[in-house]
């Protein structure tokens, strides 16, 4: 696999406070520069900014069917080594994490076999995290 470099992602989060704590303590995220408005943190080697945004009235969760879950759209996330995945997962459920799909394994045995497992942030932005048993399988037909 080719040499990846880090994303940069910003989220709108209605209270800054309560997300950068989730952020920080529940998903292990080292904070880096932030302001009264935003917070940066480190995603598992990536760039990820909380930003603040009042909450509207009027969005609305969409999900997609998937292998009989109902996926939450948009969701970002990262995709982990496997061993980081099953660690990762078990420390989300120690901490009381509520997950929209628990974690599981899709397509086992197949080609692109892949653990996932889906939550929400405080905000309710949607996270999806995966690994693969093979990583060389990450955009496999």
């Amino acid at each position: 696999m080719q040499n990846i470099t880090p994303f940069h992602i910003a989220i709108p989060v209605h209270n800054l406070a309560e997300c950068r704590t989730f952020y920080r303590e529940i998903l292990n995220c080292e904070e880096g520069r932030s302001s009264d408005h935003w917070v940066d943190f480190n995603l598992f080697g990536h760039q990820l900014v909380i930003h603040y945004k009042p909450k509207s009235e009027t969005e609305t969760v969409h999900h997609n069917p998937v292998d009989g879950h109902d996926v939450p759209v948009p969701h970002y996330g990262v995709v982990l080594p496997w061993d980081t995945f099953q660690r990762f997962s078990e420390e989300l459920k120690s901490k009381g994490v509520q997950f929209v799909i628990e974690p599981y394994v899709r397509f086992e045995g197949k080609v692109g076999e892949q653990a996932t497992m889906f939550f929400y942030d405080p905000a309710g932005n949607a996270l999806e995290f995966k690994a693969f048993k093979d990583m060389g399988q990450l955009f496999a037909k």
